[in-house]
């Protein structure tokens, strides 16, 4: 393993032509159905990326759009020029790429551009001849030693040679420390009095672990539940907080059941993932929305549960009717994924334990900071940045620092002159592009001036400060890689 490799991340790409089968590559690693798998050609455009666990091992895993127009051509479809530009931040971050192509298509001469490509970054690469539904298509799939990378005859769809594909992808990944314990994943289970929250908890252990009653409040305390999922080394480890239903502060009139909240409310501050749970005969209240303002407030993954929706549907209500009409109502929860469960009948209980390892996974999320920063140049392109006495907000560049929330520096000329509005849309943004279901993103900014070529590196290199103008010193945390700087600054 080179040097390079090693000082690269556990990040996996995938790329070709369109309509070769990437996203039902994709799909296949992830174990699950994230990338939209169409006919059509192009469907992808923007990259998906995932934290994947194949085998025991975990990384990242990008999908990217069809490379659509050979290197010596002109690029006059602007979307087909960012679908080269996100391939080209992909193939910079990745450790490992997997260049898929279509043996019912042989060899094509976009294939080849495609691994001409990947051979000039010089990412360790392998094949995935795709489609290779039956045997006979097997023999084919020789035809691709032509690109110059080992092959493997695989057929996503149908889960044939994913296995040897990813058992000669995995060695190219930077080793990573091994974890002889995990710490256990805290989940507080939150809501208003007689939500379901007990209910959900027992119907998800099989037991009777907690007390339900149809009277309110009969939980008063958290009560810390641990649950596992599997066995020895792959065993899923989890605390399960029930808490107390939260009633609004001024309808408390007893000493009992203000500790009951103020538990709960340190329960919320405790936890990695939140789950909110509603009730549907009563819809969103105003209650509802203190409690969600509160898990946002403490910037905590959340996953929104709606119970007793057995009974629901006996009144005639659907998931499609309910949901838009939910995220209408609770506007700033948008980026949560929403359950419909039933802890009477079992309704998604077993699914929700996925939903929530997968927000858990995204508030732990690394964005690799070359495509950060190519996510917030297309952002300053879609809209007027803030202005105020004649003074511009401009974006240099930014960088992750942190996780549990996606903490994200983004260094300005003046951070004063940054508004909610502009934050709001950049995350949107950043959302729009990695996913980060369910997980807080945080903006910190900072005052940068902009750097004057050439001034940065003499006066590091002499010793002395940097001339009026010119860059200020990185304070200590702050130092990035030339090729992970944004050269110059955000239009």
């Amino acid at each position: 393993m080179t040097s390079q490799q090693k000082s690269k991340a556990r990040v996996v790409a995938i790329v070709g032509r369109p309509n070769v089968g990437k996203s039902a590559v994709f799909n296949r690693i992830a174990g699950k159905r994230i990338a939209i798998v169409h006919d059509e050609s192009g469907v992808t455009r923007d990259r998906l990326m995932r934290e994947v666990d194949w085998d025991g091992q975990r990384f990242s895993l990008i999908d990217t759009g069809g490379v659509m127009v050979l290197n010596s051509q002109t690029v006059k479809n602007p979307i087909e020029a960012g679908i080269r530009a996100q391939v080209d931040a992909a193939l910079g971050d990745a450790a490992a790429v997997i260049l898929v192509v279509d043996v019912q298509q042989g060899v094509h001469p976009m294939d080849e551009e495609v691994a001409r490509i990947v051979r000039k970054v010089g990412v360790p690469c392998v094949v995935a001849v795709n489609k290779c539904d039956e045997p006979r298509h097997e023999a084919g799939a020789a035809e691709f030693s032509r690109l110059g990378f080992p092959f493997y005859a695989v057929a996503a769809q149908h889960n044939r040679g994913m296995d040897e594909l990813m058992a000669a992808v995995l060695p190219h990944l930077p080793e990573t420390a091994n974890e002889t314990i995990e710490k256990p994943l805290r989940v507080a289970v939150v809501g208003r009095p007689n939500a379901g929250k007990s209910s959900y908890i027992n119907r998800l252990l099989r037991a009777d672990r907690v007390i339900v009653s149809e009277v309110a409040g009969t939980t008063r305390d958290s009560i810390d539940v641990p649950f596992t999922i599997g066995h020895g080394a792959q065993a899923r480890h989890y605390i399960l907080v029930d808490t107390a239903g939260m009633r609004h502060k001024h309808r408390i009139d007893n000493a009992v059941e203000r500790f009951s909240l103020f538990r709960a409310e340190e329960s919320v501050k405790d936890a990695d993932v939140v789950v909110l749970v509603l009730d549907p005969d009563l819809g969103p209240t105003v209650q509802d929305k203190h409690i969600a303002a509160l898990i946002q407030e403490n910037q905590k993954g959340c996953v929104i549960l709606m119970n007793k929706w057995d009974l629901a549907m006996a009144k005639g209500m659907t998931q499609t009717q309910a949901e838009p009409l939910l995220r209408k109502i609770m506007p700033f929860m948008s980026f949560c994924p929403i359950l419909f469960v039933s802890a009477t009948e079992g309704l998604n209980v077993r699914k929700s334990v996925d939903v929530i390892d997968a927000v858990a996974a995204q508030t732990r999320l690394t964005l690799p900071t070359g495509m950060l920063n190519r996510t917030l140049v297309e952002a300053t392109k879609r809209v007027v940045a803030p202005a105020k006495a004649g003074h511009r907000l401009r974006v240099y560049y930014a960088t992750q620092v942190g996780v549990a929330p996606v903490a994200i520096r983004m260094f300005v000329n003046d951070p004063k002159l940054a508004t909610k509005q502009y934050t709001d849309f950049m995350i949107r943004s950043l959302r729009e592009r990695f996913g980060l279901e369910g997980a807080p993103v945080v903006i910190h900014y900072r005052a940068r001036t902009r750097p004057e070529p050439g001034t940065r590196g003499a006066a590091a290199a002499a010793g002395k400060k940097p001339p009026k103008g010119g860059a200020l010193p990185l304070e200590d945390g702050d130092e990035m890689n030339a090729d992970e700087r944004f050269n110059g600054e955000i239009d």
